[in-house]
């Protein structure tokens, strides 16, 4: 499996003379199985644009993304049904990601009738999920706004490894925590990608986090990516 980025651009608006802001240009990187790739800069770079581009949530301007040597473009339906569950992401605030009305059960077991699993299996596979997180089955029946952050943060992990993803698109997953609970949720993410293989593009603007994380990573800065040492 191979997930590559090729000469991305992305401009928003039209412009005096017909041409928008360009955020970024000519960005290209590949994931590579297992691996973490770094993608760290000031705020309002396009680092997070970039990684929704990336995860297929939205499209460039120029360039392409390609899985498996196919480009995302030109994907027929299915390819790109696998596409979507194969590259999933994750965002900076968990809270964001869970209905507050539902309990958190809900929005679990809404993922596993995705897979069209039995009943049996959904119980095996949330279990499963809950061991890997690290977190009690008492959560399942809490509303997100009686749960910590990092317990959401772990949760939102879980939900997404339920879909069996290759590649995670993190986007500053732990910069909406305490200080005490991101180093637990960093490793969490080291342990996981240890196991399963998954590969990581993890943003972040705290070059500490890139650091200790990453086997390889780029800079983004006025519209251009360079890649750095880790």
């Amino acid at each position: 499996m191979s997930l590559k980025a090729e000469n991305l651009s992305r401009a928003y608006g039209s412009g005096l003379l017909g041409r928008g802001k360009c955020i970024f240009r000519d960005v290209s990187f590949e994931l590579e199985p297992g691996k973490t790739f770094g993608l760290m800069g000031p705020s309002g770079e396009g680092k997070s644009t970039l990684g929704r581009i990336i995860s297929g949530l939205e499209s460039p301007t120029n360039g392409k993304i390609f899985f498996n040597g196919n480009p995302l473009s030109r994907m027929k339906k299915t390819e790109y049904a696998t596409f979507r569950r194969k590259v999933q992401m994750m965002f900076q605030d968990p809270t964001d990601a869970f209905n507050p009305r539902k309990r958190i059960e809900h929005s679990i077991f809404e993922v596993l009738n995705l897979l069209e699993i039995s009943r049996t299996e959904h119980i095996r596979c949330t279990k499963e999920m809950l061991k890997t997180t690290g977190l009690p089955e008492e959560v399942l029946f809490r509303y997100p706004s009686q749960l910590s952050g990092g317990q959401l943060q772990r949760l939102a992990l879980g939900r997404i490894l339920l879909l069996d993803p290759e590649y995670i698109v993190l986007d500053e997953p732990t910069s909406a925590l305490d200080v005490s609970v991101q180093a637990q949720v960093l490793n969490l993410l080291k342990k996981v990608q240890a196991e399963q293989g998954i590969s990581y593009l993890l943003i972040s603007h705290d070059e500490a986090v890139i650091r200790f994380m990453s086997d390889s990573c780029g800079e983004l800065e006025n519209g251009q990516m360079d890649l750095i040492e880790v």
